[in-house]
């Protein structure tokens, strides 16, 4: 049975790297903590040349990740390749660890269905941009997990907004009264589009509203990839030994407009965001690698060089992609196409000349 516990806030690094308690076991690897760094900064750059492509009119309306780099991350890298991956369409570094290639991401904002069909991770799921149906898609598939006897997990992706919808509520009661191999992940961003944290639920924690569904929740700092990485690691080997579900509510905040569509200046201050700009993630880590683990400057400069070259690679690879026909609109619906979809396709063909 869940407990009603929320007093604490699972973080290992303060603000300024420094360890607050004692760290798990995998953080004595420095090189994994590095790794984990290389893609919080993988991301964040992704994520900016992302804008830069909206701005120019090479792909759509598109949701920065700023700030949440260690949710993504700190999520992705706990997960086995066997489990599968739900996501929302933000937390862009959780399908980067995965696997999935940045130009896909780009095509799937420029409005090109190919970027779902991954050339990894063929068994996570592409980006749901409706709020919170992902959650039920992530239950069905944890009770065919279960009826299967395998031992695998799966792990669902949400923002704090998606926990106002009546569909995460029916998909964690599922999930708790079947006691599903599944794992919640709320990325509290304190914003829903304009509509803040405490507008939207009276809930003291969004963590205890898996109570009511049998659901033991925690609450992780998102800016800390430590926090969360060890609480996922956790979540994950309960749900794949038959122990259930689990929420996390990683606690971050939304450095960005909520997409490249919004203006948040209209709605929050900024000495807000100066405040939350000092939580950094990617500071944080650095600070952490400098002080025990080695890292410099130098090494700093090479690795944001080596990735940002990566970046700018597979933006040359997404914009010599050619343009899928506009007669594709027919396909993909049927196994077979029905006569009159066919025939509608002729015509198309023959008016444009496809």
């Amino acid at each position: 049975m869940a407990e009603n516990k929320f007093d604490t806030v699972l973080q290992y690094l303060s603000l300024e790297g420094e360890i607050k308690q004692t760290l798990p076991a995998f953080a004595a690897s420095g090189d994994f903590i590095k790794k984990l760094y290389a893609f919080m900064i993988k991301t964040r750059l992704f994520d900016q040349k992302a804008i830069a492509l909206q701005r120019t009119g090479k792909i759509g309306t598109y949701p920065s990740c700023e700030g949440q780099e260690a949710i993504g991350i700190g999520v992705a890298s706990a997960m086995n390749d066997s489990d599968v991956l739900c996501p929302y369409y933000r937390d862009h570094g959780a399908p980067l660890w995965r696997g999935v290639l940045m130009e896909e991401i780009f095509l799937y904002w420029g409005g090109d269905e190919r970027g779902s069909n991954f050339k990894n991770a063929r068994q996570d799921f592409p980006i749901c941009v409706p709020i919170a149906s992902q959650t039920l898609h992530a239950a069905g598939i944890a009770k065919a997990m279960q009826l299967k006897n395998e031992k695998r997990a799966t792990v669902v992706l949400l923002g704090d907004g998606a926990t106002s919808r009546g569909d995460f509520y029916e998909a964690m009661n599922a999930a708790g009264v079947w006691n599903l191999p599944l794992v919640f992940v709320i990325s509290n961003n304190q914003w829903a589009i304009s509509v803040p944290r405490h507008a939207q639920t009276k809930a003291e924690t969004l963590a205890q509203k898996g109570i009511a569904a049998g659901i033991a929740g925690i609450q992780v700092d998102g800016n800390d990839v430590i926090a969360v990485h060890d609480a996922m690691l956790k979540a994950l080997e309960k749900a794949r030994s038959g122990g259930g579900p689990s929420l996390i509510e990683a606690i971050t905040y939304r450095l960005s407009d909520h997409t490249t569509a919004d203006d948040a200046k209209r709605y929050r201050s900024e000495v807000e965001v100066a405040e939350h700009r000092n939580k950094d993630p990617l500071i944080r880590l650095k600070h952490y690698l400098e002080k025990n683990c080695g890292f410099n400057e130098v090494e700093e400069n090479n690795l944001r060089q080596s990735l940002q070259e990566e970046v700018m690679a597979a933006v040359s690879r997404f914009l010599s992609i050619e343009p899928m026909k506009a007669s594709s609109l027919f396909d993909d619906h049927f196994a077979s196409i029905p006569h009159d979809l066919a025939k509608q396709k002729q015509e198309f063909q023959d008016l444009t000349g496809e």
